[in-house]
């Protein structure tokens, strides 16, 4: 009866370890999470209206989108609310930086002399309209980066579709 016991107990543990095991992996790689999950399906939402604003030449609805962007890229990046790899998070805490900096010159368009610009990207992004052309090769590299983060954490993101006029 003991030995019975003892089997059925050390098959429960064996089965516990094994779940727990498959959580971690499942999380391990940035996907598998709900909550990784819905910080993707955030994110896509919020690459798509930062290129809404930005081809639409909606200064104040870029630095808004800007602004809701950079706490979630935080949050990647810090590691603690997402499990997610070290790549996804030094990706994450490039973008905030970028998203900062973007933010920033938004702001205050004067400070675009003093701030490092990002070099031109090839992209198949069309350029920004005035006055965010100032910015362009910041903003095209924070949207690559956002495209290559929802790759890292969803897969294949949805393609972006940017206004026209």
């Amino acid at each position: 009866m003991k030995g019975k016991f003892a089997r059925i107990v050390a098959i429960v543990v064996a089965g516990s370890a094994l779940a727990l095991s498959g959580s971690a992996v499942a999380s391990a790689d940035g996907s598998g999470t709900s909550s990784t999950q819905a910080a993707g399906d955030q994110l896509t939402q919020l690459r798509q209206e930062l290129v809404d604003r930005a081809y639409t030449a909606d200064v104040p609805g870029t630095q808004r989108a800007l602004g809701k962007m950079s706490p979630v890229l935080g949050d990647l990046a810090a590691g603690e609310k997402y499990t997610v790899q070290s790549d996804t998070r030094e990706t994450a805490a490039s973008a905030q930086d970028d998203a900062t900096t973007a933010s920033r010159i938004i702001a205050d368009p004067a400070q675009a002399e003093h701030v490092k610009q990002a070099p031109p990207v090839p992209s198949a992004l069309p350029n920004l309209p005035p006055p965010l052309d100032i910015i362009a090769d910041l903003l095209k590299t924070l949207i690559q980066k956002l495209t290559d983060l929802l790759n890292a954490l969803v897969g294949n993101p949805p393609a972006l579709t940017v206004p026209t006029s």
